[in-house]
């Protein structure tokens, strides 16, 4: 009757979506995708990817794996693999990212790092 919660999700999966119309307020914590197409006030934490769509916007603190942004972010971002902001995006905030790809007429407004990964076969200290 009810699945069995120790199962890990994908994270490549989408299981959560914040339809146009809609407004969340609240933290999002999730083991899959996320997808904003509303807008949502409140801090973000996701294992898999988050894409905030070109009518969505968020006024949150990001960590995913990775962020797509074609609407609009006001917060600090850290994502461990790559920040892409469509023509259509516009970032507010602060970033730490793997890496990051600003399309042309992308707005990103904050400082920047890049997440050091190390390199194969290195020895850590």
């Amino acid at each position: 009757m009810f699945k069995n919660n120790s199962a890990k999700r994908n994270p490549d999966a989408t299981d959560t979506l914040v339809g146009e119309g809609t407004t969340f307020e609240g933290k999002i914590k999730s083991e899959a995708s996320v997808r904003i197409e509303g807008h949502v006030i409140g801090d973000i934490e996701c294992a898999g990817s988050v894409t905030i769509g070109e009518r969505g916007s968020a006024r949150s603190n990001v960590s995913a794996r990775d962020l797509i942004l074609a609407g609009k972010l006001t917060g600090d971002v850290s994502v461990e693999g790559t920040l892409t902001i469509h023509p259509t995006g516009e970032l507010n905030g602060n970033l730490s990212a793997g890496s990051l790809l600003i399309e042309a007429g992308g707005i990103f407004n904050g400082t920047s790092t890049m997440a050091v990964k190390p390199s194969p076969g290195a020895a850590s200290a």
